[in-house]
C-alpha cells in the first residue's frame, strides 16, 4: 500500500469559498469564524471549519501531508484531521499565536468533549510535516520539520471510529481572519506506526 493522493476520491465537508484541488497540491483561503472544537473549558460548540477527507476500511495505514501557512491572528490553523462527525474527530495542526509563539499540537474530541495538548514554538514557523497513523481505532499523530525525522505528538483512541474512516486535512480561522494554506507532499502507505512488542494487551 503505497498510494499517492486522488482528488477523485475527495469529499469536502464544508468546502470553502475558495480552494484549489490538485494531484500534487491543496491551497484554501480559510474563511473568518471557522473552527473545530466541542464545549470544554470555553464552553462553545464550533463545527464550521472545511475538511477535505478520503474513506478507508483498511485498519493499519499511515497518512502524511507537508502543511504551508503563513498565519495572521489568533488561532489561525492548518493540518490533519480524523473527522467522523460533528461530535467525534481529531486534528494536529501548527496555531499561531502571534509573531513570536505558535503552539503545535493535537484536538482530540470523544462525544462532543475536546481536549488541547500543545508545545509551544517559534512563529517564525511556516511549514511543518504532519502523519497520521491508524491501527484499529487507535491513532498515532507524529510531526515533522523536514518529512524525515518525525517526533510523536500524540497517541489516542476515537471511540466511533468503525471500520471506514474519514480521514484529509482541514484548515480555519477561528476569529476575524483569512490566510492562505497549502499542502503537498501527500502519501498514503502501509502503517508505519509499529506494533507495541512490550507488555501484552489485557484480556477484555
Amino acid at each position: 500500500m503505497n498510494t499517492a493522493w486522488k482528488p477523485e476520491a475527495l469529499r469536502w465537508t464544508r468546502k470553502p469559498e475558495s480552494c484549489v484541488v490538485a494531484p500534487d497540491r491543496i491551497e484554501i483561503i480559510t474563511q473568518p469564524h471557522t473552527d473545530l472544537w466541542q464545549r470544554t473549558y470555553y464552553r462553545f460548540r464550533n463545527d464550521s471549519a472545511p475538511v477535505l477527507q478520503m474513506e478507508s476500511d483498511e485498519q493499519y495505514f499511515s497518512f502524511a501531508v507537508r502543511t504551508e501557512f503563513a498565519g495572521k491572528r489568533r488561532f489561525d490553523q492548518c493540518g490533519i484531521a480524523v473527522y467522523l462527525d460533528s461530535e467525534n474527530w481529531l486534528k494536529a495542526s501548527v496555531e499561531y499565536e502571534d509573531a513570536l509563539v505558535q503552539r503545535l499540537g493535537a484536538v482530540v474530541t470523544n462525544g462532543g468533549y475536546s481536549d488541547w495538548s500543545s508545545t509551544d514554538i517559534s512563529g517564525s514557523v511556516t511549514s511543518m510535516w504532519f502523519r497520521l497513523s491508524r491501527r484499529e481505532a487507535d491513532f498515532c499523530i507524529e510531526n515533522s520539520a523536514d518529512g524525515t525525522d518525525w517526533h510523536q505528538m500524540r497517541i489516542c483512541h476515537l471511540s466511533h471510529a468503525a471500520k471506514t474512516v474519514s480521514f484529509g486535512i482541514y484548515a480555519c480561522s477561528p476569529e476575524d481572519s483569512s490566510f492562505w494554506a497549502v499542502f503537498t507532499g501527500m502519501e498514503l502507505t502501509r502503517c508505519k506506526w509499529p506494533a507495541h512488542n512490550g507488555q501484552p494487551p489485557d484480556r477484555e
